[in-house]
């Protein structure tokens, strides 16, 4: 995921009321706050000046160009003084890239001893914003509103955060899903119109024969194998069985011929995300587990079951949290500790859980899935370390998408899992699990999520404000009676 050639563009509002010297002063300030921003080393994506805009017509060009430009992917706007908002009326109504108005103004003190007439004229920022801000409320046009100054390391992470849920928003508007068979049958939840995510996220998900993937399996040779099998040894706590010599090791080559294969079919047809599920597995002899986990541990999404919405999601989520500490996987609520002394939930699923949210080397292992009538897939073991997360989830409700994300704490296990054969997590829900599992159930959540100790509710919200879509949050403030008021 390389973001260098990406671009958020900085646009100062202001007029020709004031001179040219005060313009000119309006563009220096502006090109030192564009340092300042780059400097902090806090956003992800280099932060472009532009010139000022005074007149209509060139707010109007600036925002074409905006929506023209495949490296611009989101615009920054802040009135350095006073710019009387009907001249964005025009350029505002044509734009589509994401917009944060940043409130804030090139001094961060008042010059007590100084200050006149033409320091007012000058740093009108605290009215001009406002101005702006009203255009924008009365024309719904959403964005995130940033106060503070400039230099302050709150305003840098409150920028960055936008920042990354401007690349999501960009990937979310050009994925390419490919689900290998159709959803699991008579499951409800992970059914969605994928036109309607089209025509609303601009996600483009398109069905393949698992035939297709098979037939591309069957073109890898021996020497990718071999070469895919040494990074498995380097990489992993690789079991007895499946070592050089070893009764299980043709399991381990196989998982190296399907991820090979697998790769190169995504690769082929431009997709960054995919499903599948073990009601179709026709021509393959094992689900493929490590695999999967391998392709999302490169930034792949993924969703079990045919389960496409969860699938973007991961694929988003990795996207805007590239770079970043902490990982993001494909995730499932599967069992619940419920001791007086502490409620938990284990969070796992049959094979696919990513290793970026490994606590420390995966264990390589092959163990019968007891599901799918298939030989018994390889897989990675591992837990995931403890800290904040979050669980983000996306559901279809006919007449629009819903985002849901719940705010947890991850915590070590507290007892060895010697028999548990598959990844896992291990969380407490905020505010607790009787109140998260149920305003979950009161929402419509589904099963599979996206988990990740990287990114925060913040993201998701500015994710959900820039994709109009509706996003509920629950978290240590929630309670059930005001959560289904708000539902």
């Amino acid at each position: 995921m390389n973001f260098q050639t990406k671009e958020i563009w900085f646009v100062t509002g202001s007029q020709h009321l004031y001179g040219e010297e005060t313009l000119k002063q309006v563009a220096d300030n502006s090109r030192q706050v564009v340092a300042g921003l780059n400097d902090s080393k806090r956003l992800p994506v280099k932060v472009v000046f532009k010139p000022v805009v005074t007149t209509p017509d060139a707010i109007t060009q600036l925002c074409r160009d905006a929506n023209g430009s495949p490296e611009c992917i989101g615009l920054i706007c802040w009135m350095h003084t006073f710019s009387p908002a009907k001249m964005w009326i025009a350029g505002l109504n044509l734009l589509d890239k994401p917009m944060a108005h940043l409130h804030t103004q090139f001094n961060r003190d008042l010059p007590w001893a100084t200050i006149d007439m033409d320091f007012m004229n000058l740093n009108q920022a605290a009215h001009g914003d406002r101005e702006f801000g009203f255009i924008c409320t009365r024309m719904r046009k959403n964005r995130k509103v940033i106060v503070g100054h400039w230099q302050d390391s709150e305003v840098h992470d409150r920028l960055s955060a936008w920042t990354r849920a401007a690349i999501g928003a960009a990937e979310m508007r050009s994925l390419k899903v490919v689900r290998f068979g159709d959803n699991m049958r008579q499951v409800a939840v992970t059914e969605g119109d994928k036109v309607e995510a089209q025509m609303k996220m601009g996600v483009e998900v398109n069905t393949f024969g698992v035939g297709d993937l098979v037939e591309q399996i069957a073109t890898v040779g021996e020497s990718e194998i071999d070469e895919m099998v040494s990074k498995y040894d380097a990489e992993y706590a690789v079991a007895a069985e499946m070592q050089t010599g070893g009764k299980q090791r043709d399991s381990l080559r196989y998982a190296a011929k399907v991820e090979i294969g697998l790769r190169t079919f995504l690769e082929s047809v431009g997709a960054c995300a995919f499903t599948d599920t073990f009601e179709d597995l026709h021509g393959l002899e094992q689900l493929p587990g490590m695999p999967v986990q391998r392709l999302m541990a490169d930034g792949y999404g993924f969703g079990g079951e045919g389960d496409w919405k969860t699938s973007a999601l991961v694929r988003v989520a990795k996207t805007m949290a590239d770079g970043m500490d902490g990982g993001t996987s494909f995730m499932e609520d599967y069992t619940y500790h419920f001791h007086p002394d502490g409620h938990r939930v284990l969070g796992a699923h049959m094979l696919e859980i990513c290793p970026s949210i490994a606590a420390g080397k995966p264990s390589c292992e092959v163990h019968p899935l007891g599901i799918g009538g298939k030989s018994d897939p390889v897989r990675l073991v591992f837990t995931t370390p403890p800290g904040p997360a979050i669980n983000l989830a996306m559901l279809d409700l006919g007449d629009h998408f819903r985002l849901l994300v719940n705010e947890v704490d991850a915590v070590a296990p507290e007892h060895p899992l010697p028999n548990l054969p598959v990844a896992s997590a291990l969380w407490n829900p905020r505010p607790d699990l009787k109140t998260a599992a149920a305003a979950w159930i009161y929402a419509g959540g589904p099963h599979h999520t996206v988990f990740s100790q990287a990114l925060t509710s913040e993201h998701i919200e500015d994710f959900a404000e820039i994709m109009g879509l509706e996003c509920l949050f629950i978290d240590a403030e929630t309670r059930l009676r005001s959560f289904k008021q708000q539902l």
